[in-house]
């Protein structure tokens, strides 16, 4: 397979973290079903085909039988439904630079005197204690790139019998992880997926999916999606299915060849291309090592450095934020780190 004609980027992307460039079989896709569209030619059940191979193709990334995997649109409103199953009083533990859609979920329901406890990422651990009720935290985190060590977390819960939440949307992609010992593990597919906004997965286990209420149940949510459309009765559908919103057509028709792609060419050879660009990169700073594909630093003048240069990277929680993938090549390290040697 030749990788790098799949993508067509413009010299200097580096910034994934905030969204990923679609393959081309996922623009073609795309393309090809917004010209149907504009004209017509079709229903709109050929493109629907597209949400149930993303839903597969994320479950086999993950571990996780499809029938316990849902869809969506969103990180937090696929949590949703399990900050309502909390009960009154219920303790949520989280990291201090947790994204907001992990935290706010649990945060609304402060009125049932739900809290939220904010741990720094290397305390988490040995703050999961007798009292935590469930524990909401990122396999990557999105500010710093810090790799959670998972199975540490999935240990340490299991032990108090606390829930354990993952937001995987900075990890599902290239970085190696499974539904082995986790209640509830959701993710955007925008970024290291490469699909467009808007198509989001989720895998519930089995023991939350019966704490869950559906509240947000539609049509598509049916046992019979296509004879769900109208009237008071409702026969929802087994399993994690009864979970899903309604799907944006389109952003599930490129969603489902880019998580296919990603299939095709493999989480562990991604995640070795992209960890050694990073690492490369890293060097180059003068800082050590790391198993992330996401680097993060204080680096004063390194924004105004990379936009002089036409490279596009992030500024997050005050520090300079880059961000490997597939599709950047040592070209693109060399042409950063150029940019920045006046600052180092």
């Amino acid at each position: 397979m030749d990788i790098a004609a799949l993508w067509d980027p413009e010299p200097g992307w580096l910034n994934t973290a905030s969204y990923g460039l679609p393959p081309k079989p996922a623009w073609d896709a795309l393309q090809a079903a917004l010209a149907d569209w504009r004209v017509g030619a079709t229903s709109w059940e050929p493109w629907d085909e597209s949400t149930t191979r993303a839903r597969e193709s994320f479950a086999r990334l993950v571990g996780a039988d499809s029938e316990d995997v849902y869809v969506g649109s969103t990180v937090s409103a696929a949590l949703a439904p399990i900050a309502e199953s909390l009960p009154d009083g219920a303790k949520v533990l989280t990291d201090d630079v947790e994204f907001t859609s992990n935290v706010f979920p649990w945060q609304v329901h402060a009125d049932r005197d739900v809290q939220v406890v904010a741990v720094p990422s290397a305390q988490l651990v040995e703050a999961i204690t007798p009292g935590i009720d469930l524990v909401a935290v990122s396999a990557v985190q999105s500010s710093t790139g810090t790799v959670l060590d998972l199975a540490a977390v999935v240990a340490a819960s299991k032990q108090i019998g606390a829930l354990l939440v993952i937001d995987a949307t900075q990890a599902v992609g290239w970085h190696p992880i499974t539904v082995d010992g986790v209640d509830a593990l959701v993710a955007h597919s925008y970024k290291w997926l490469m699909a467009p906004r808007g198509a989001t997965f989720g895998y519930l286990s089995p023991r939350l999916q019966e704490r869950c209420r559906p509240s947000a149940a539609g049509w598509y949510a049916a046992r019979d999606v296509h004879g769900s459309y109208y009237g008071p009765v409702m026969d929802l559908a087994p399993r994690a299915r009864r979970f899903d919103q309604s799907p944006a057509w389109f952003s599930f028709v490129g969603a489902a060849p880019a998580l296919e792609l990603v299939e095709r060419i493999g989480v562990e050879t991604i995640n070795r291309h992209n960890v050694a660009l990073a690492n490369e990169f890293r060097t180059g700073l003068g800082l050590e090592p790391s198993n992330s594909a996401i680097v993060s630093t204080s680096l004063p003048g390194a924004q105004q450095a990379f936009e002089a240069a036409g490279i596009r990277a992030a500024v997050r929680d005050g520090k300079l934020r880059v961000s490997f993938h597939i599709y950047t090549t040592r070209t693109d390290v060399e042409q950063a780190l150029s940019a920045l040697k006046p600052l180092i």
